[in-house]
């Protein structure tokens, strides 16, 4: 009798994911990154307006505290948190390719000069009701490094890193795509109710993906696939 044959359906190496949830996760960070680089574009005009029209100054920094706030930064933490699990999920990898490399660390740095640097200098504008031109020319930046990482991302210059493993990342389980659409819904409500932005739901959302699921993938991917009978050696079937 020849053996049975396992379903392809059932093998988590062959696993197919279901590309309706994968195309969502694209969606929602085309229209997060296009929101967050609209609102930074927004902020460059009001901050300008402090230096130009002092009797706009009040309003203009008051609507920019707002603007960061409640806008532009739970757009920015979806953005980045779609595109790092897309890179994870998928076999782009983070260090496979120099393109998405260089997002990985743009996306970063961004991050952590709105975190530290800008909405705390917006929010003193705020109470002082001024503005700098070291706060247009940062947010313009932001501007100009959003609008390279779009080109980036259409253009995927450059060739492979040397750090580029041999075996290919499989793409992840249709779970991590479902996940990745609730994990920011989730928070977005949570910002929402609390006042400030609180990407709680996608910091464990990236930790399991980075810690547990990927590794797993990464495994399976090495795992040497079974032999159909058919394909077996001829010098190992008996000679009359």
């Amino acid at each position: 009798m020849c053996p049975r044959r396992r379903s392809a359906s059932l093998d988590p190496v062959t696993a197919k994911t279901s590309p309706r949830w994968r195309q969502a996760v694209v969606w929602l960070h085309v229209v997060s990154s296009v929101a967050w680089m609209s609102q930074a574009l927004g902020l460059v005009v009001l901050m300008s307006l402090t230096l130009t029209h002092a009797a706009q100054a009040p309003a203009a920094t008051s609507m920019a505290e707002r603007l960061d706030s409640v806008l532009l930064a739970p757009m920015a933490n979806v953005s980045a948190f779609t595109g790092l699990l897309l890179a994870g999920a998928t076999a782009w990898g983070y260090f496979r390719h120099w393109w998405v490399l260089t997002k990985l660390v743009l996306t970063l740095a961004q991050l952590y000069a709105g975190i530290f640097l800008l909405s705390p200098a917006l929010h003193a504008s705020a109470d002082t009701a001024t503005g700098t031109w070291l706060q247009v020319a940062g947010t313009s930046l932001m501007v100009s490094a959003l609008a390279f990482q779009a080109w980036l991302s259409v253009a995927k210059p450059w060739k492979k890193t040397p750090w580029s493993p041999a075996a290919k990342p499989l793409t992840a389980p249709t779970w991590v795509f479902v996940a990745g659409i609730a994990a920011p819904a989730v928070d977005v409500a949570a910002g929402l109710v609390l006042g400030f932005p609180s990407p709680l739901a996608e910091l464990v959302m990236l930790i399991v993906l980075l810690g547990f699921e990927r590794r797993g993938r990464r495994r399976r991917a090495q795992r040497p696939s079974a032999r159909s009978p058919r394909s077996a050696p001829a010098a190992s079937r008996p000679t009359a």
